[in-house]
């Protein structure tokens, strides 16, 4: 199947005889020849629904569980993201639901697909999305104490004002001097240094 067949076979499959509200919509994303994905957009409420929909053998027969993620996507809440594989039929999907910020929940994937629990527990980390009936959302990556989300986009990467960062320098500058360097942009997370860390402290002090 191409992957725009499995994308319009997966709208199908959730949309016939069905009176559950929120669209159902298939894409392709890029990457070239032979890279190229079905992408279906679902409602939070039907994840887990076309998760099994995408693993049954008489469908799409997804058996294989890759990955799951999350994007931030600010004020319009976060995209939960995960890639099922077939490896018979040797086609994927990527299923994405949209969450929103104030209560990002979705259902757990782990009576499906038991590999999901492990990238659940890290998104759940992560983003700080909840997953409904996941046997242990326990810390993965980070000590117990630590406070916070790194990935959300709100979240104050402290180590990049506390240190310089280590890597190429700004368009324009070198060791000797040389023209004057355009001003940094700082990614989201990123407070200013003269605002927040040790130079707001040593300003204050002065």
């Amino acid at each position: 199947m191409t992957p725009e067949e499995v994308g319009e076979r997966l709208v199908a499959l959730l949309t016939a005889d069905t009176e559950e509200p929120g669209e159902v919509t298939a894409g392709v994303s890029g990457g070239g020849p032979g890279h190229e994905r079905a992408v279906v957009d679902v409602p939070v409420a039907r994840w887990w629904t076309a998760a099994g929909a995408a693993l049954d053998p008489g469908a799409l027969g997804c058996d294989f569980f890759d990955w799951l993620s999350a994007v931030d996507e600010l004020d319009e809440g976060f995209t939960v993201v995960a890639h099922l594989w077939s490896s018979r039929r040797r086609h994927g999907v990527l299923l994405r639901a949209r969450v929103p910020r104030a209560n990002p929940v979705v259902e757990t994937l782990t009576d499906l697909y038991p590999g999901a629990a492990w990238h659940e527990r890290e998104t759940h980390e992560m983003f700080g999305i909840g997953f409904e009936r996941h046997p242990g959302l326990r810390p993965l990556l980070l000590p117990p104490e630590f406070e916070g989300n790194p990935l959300r986009k709100e979240f104050v990467l402290a180590a990049r004002v506390a240190k310089p960062w280590p890597g190429a320098k700004e368009p324009g500058e070198s060791e000797g001097g040389g023209p004057a360097k355009r001003a940094p942009m700082r990614p989201p997370g990123v407070p200013d240094p003269n605002d927040w860390g040790p130079r707001a402290s040593a300003k204050e002090e002065a």
